[in-house]
């Protein structure tokens, strides 16, 4: 049953010129008066830990592996662990509890980031990736879980949730920044500080967040499997299973074998219904996810290190502080699209996906031919691809959690996160190739830059 912006609680700005300060003052106040701080806080901090690894791990790229590898690589490893997740956990995840699935989460992510720390220097690339796999794995089955889990208390959970995972990409990005280039911290002493993060998720979950919707949602879930809609004749077959299975357990005759057949007629059959589900949700919702994700992982990985100018027409000191000002740019403005989504919604999601392919082909052409003047144009098409980004990555889920049946949403909330790791996993082979090759081409032109970049 699709829900009005209005009665969902995020509500659009006006687009008159009549419109007032007092006005967006009041829509603020009207968001929020009824939002529980607690679910607040706590899915914000949900976004925050879950996603702040990854970013971390993205912006040490540079100083995990040097200048003779592509950081496509360490993309790819930080992601496809997470695709595959992704791809595979929304059939299965639902069977464990969700304080067992944080618990998972935490220790998984914080042993991933300290045997990337602990590695010692003469050892393989490899050896790092492993631990950026555990992370990945990590902040893959918890970003699904958690938006999952927003179903149960409302939009403006997920609305937390979206300010959240922005604030991750500002705060890793920025947090690396600081660390390593103001305060002169190693990038070993970086990671490892950063392997203790997770705590603060179990924090959350356990202290922070109220239990009673969850428990009130499992509950209605378990009695009540379809809430806002009348059964179809598919859904009616689809529960027969279910129900012939608690028959027969009650039935003077019942054995142990027909329950056991009826249970696994009914797993198929769940099984079944949710791959039709996925596939319905493809084109309204993944499809324009997946296409922002690949043009804006393509460019932050296989291109913004090649985007260099001379330093002395540049605010930086050596090459290497190029690229983590990109990325810092590029997080800021998904923080701030992914935190605007309670009182700014758009509802045409390719219109952004295609305007971030436009970035793409705008930053290639630059980095092949160089016409951009000033690294600070730089900036702000970086910060603009941010935006971007982040906006079509929350309102991709505002609209599910509007438009989809709430017997359904749990599940298309999850699965749909496919989309953006499927994104960054294409981008990250894409985006091996063109670093490489940009760079070549750029040193046969006289721009040797990229290859004076040295490992931290």
């Amino acid at each position: 049953m699709s829900r009005s912006p209005a009665s969902s609680g995020l509500l659009p700005i006006p687009g008159s010129p009549s419109s007032s300060w007092a006005i967006y003052r009041a829509r603020f106040a009207s968001v929020f008066q009824n939002a529980d701080t607690s679910v607040l806080v706590a899915f914000w901090l949900f976004g925050l830990i879950n996603n702040v690894l990854y970013v971390i791990i993205l912006s040490a790229a540079q100083d995990l592996v040097g200048s003779d590898v592509p950081k496509g690589l360490v993309l790819l490893a930080d992601v496809l662990p997470s695709f595959l997740t992704k791809l595979t956990a929304p059939y299965f995840i639902h069977k464990a509890p969700y304080w067992l699935r944080t618990v998972a989460f935490a220790v998984t992510s914080s042993l991933g980031m300290f045997m990337i720390a602990l590695t010692p220097p003469d050892r393989s690339v490899g050896a790092k990736m492993a631990g950026v796999v555990f992370a990945s794995l990590s902040s893959g089955a918890g970003e699904l879980s958690f938006l999952g889990l927003t179903h149960y208390y409302g939009h403006m959970s997920l609305a937390a949730w979206g300010s959240g995972t922005g604030a991750a990409g500002l705060v890793g990005a920025g947090l690396y920044v600081l660390f390593t280039d103001w305060f002169g911290f190693s990038v070993k002493t970086s990671l490892l500080a950063s392997a203790f993060l997770p705590v603060i998720m179990l924090i959350s979950f356990f202290l922070v967040l109220p239990k009673g919707p969850l428990r009130a949602g499992k509950h209605a879930k378990e009695y009540h499997p379809i809430l806002d809609e009348e059964p179809e004749e598919n859904d009616i077959e689809e529960d027969l299973p279910s129900v012939n299975a608690t028959s027969s357990l009650l039935s003077p005759g019942s054995s142990a074998t027909s329950a056991s057949t009826s249970h696994q007629t009914y797993t198929t059959s769940e099984f079944r219904t949710n791959l039709r589900r996925a596939k319905s949700l493809f084109f309204p919702y993944m499809l324009p996810l997946l296409l922002v994700y690949v043009a804006e992982y393509t460019i932050n990985q296989g291109i913004s290190p090649t985007l260099l100018f001379p330093l002395d027409s540049t605010p930086f000191k050596e090459y290497r502080d190029f690229y983590p000002m990109y990325g810092f740019l590029y997080q800021l403005g998904v923080f701030i699209s992914r935190s605007s989504i309670a009182f700014l919604r758009f509802r045409h999601l390719y219109l952004p996906s295609f305007l971030q392919v436009g970035n793409l082909l705008l930053l290639t052409l630059h980095a092949l031919l160089p016409f951009i003047p000033s690294v600070y144009i730089i900036f702000i098409i970086i910060f603009w691809e941010g935006l971007l980004g982040g906006a079509v990555y929350v309102n991709t889920f505002a609209e599910i959690m509007e438009n989809v049946p709430i017997s359904e949403r749990e599940f298309s909330l999850g699965a749909t996160s496919v989309s953006d790791s499927g994104g960054i996993c294409i981008a990250g082979f894409v985006s091996m190739a063109m670093e490489v090759r940009l760079c070549n081409w750029q040193a046969r032109h006289g721009r040797d830059w990229c290859q004076k970049i040295k490992a931290g």
